[in-house]
């Protein structure tokens, strides 16, 4: 078999609409994983037992188990216990939920980066933990973090692939339709990888781009919240 051009416009419609979804699906999927993994990693740094084990347990699970397994688990096994999903519900709760573990992490890992002495002084100086997280760390955590939100990001963009066992129609499923019905495999998936590449290329350019600046731009001179600079050590003086 060889790559036949000719077909081209006959496929590309499908495909492109399979690529809106995708794109769709990738924005949906990670705008819920940001916002649940933060309290997951906060409850994950807790010192209360009540919240530090059961959102270890909901990390350890997703991120110790296959994406497509808890997807097939949502969709397929669910129904025997009387839950019914439909495939766009499965899809995105399995998914959001995956990468908010994934995404608890890099939080966490963002947060406990931040030296201690600076919670430390901020709370001596009569500020509450909300305010600390708030104020002081989370404006420094932010610019550790988002080269590698970043870069799942585009992880996520390919893993929607995964999400054509539940027959939605993103753009792997698509392309797995059309290959049914005219059998022209290789243009087909070519294509399909092309137009991956139209997306993740670039966007892997901006990111590495974006975490060249966070690394270049001085930390001692970047405003926070309040007009704190980022890096420089909360004191008395500086909290005045």
């Amino acid at each position: 078999m060889t790559f036949d051009w000719s077909v081209i416009p006959d496929i590309m419609p499908a495909l492109l609409a399979g690529l809106r979804v995708t794109v769709l699906l990738t924005l949906v999927i990670m705008a819920i994983a940001l916002v649940v993994a933060l309290p997951i990693a906060l409850a994950r740094m807790s010192s209360r037992g009540w919240l530090r084990v059961p959102s270890t347990i909901y990390v350890q699970v997703l991120r110790g188990t296959p994406v497509l397994l808890q997807l097939f688990y949502l969709y397929y096994v669910l129904p025997f216990a009387g839950i019914e999903l439909n495939a766009w519900v499965a899809g995105i709760v399995g998914m959001s939920a995956a990468y908010s573990a994934y995404l608890s992490e890099i939080y966490r890992a963002g947060i406990e980066a931040i030296d201690r002495g600076q919670t430390e002084a901020a709370l001596s100086l009569g500020m509450s933990r909300f305010q600390v997280m708030r104020i002081v760390v989370l404006p420094q955590a932010v610019r550790i973090i988002i080269p590698p939100i970043g870069n799942m990001f585009v992880g996520l963009f390919k893993d929607t692939s995964l999400l054509s066992i539940l027959t939605i129609r993103e753009l792997m499923f698509q392309g797995q339709l059309l290959a049914a019905t005219n059998f022209r495999h290789v243009t087909i998936f070519t294509v399909i990888a092309v137009l991956y590449l139209a997306v993740c290329w670039p966007s892997a350019a901006i990111i590495d781009r974006l975490e060249k600046k966070l690394k270049a731009t001085p930390t001692d001179k970047t405003p926070s919240n309040g007009g704190w600079p980022v890096g420089q050590v909360a004191t008395p003086e500086t909290m005045a």
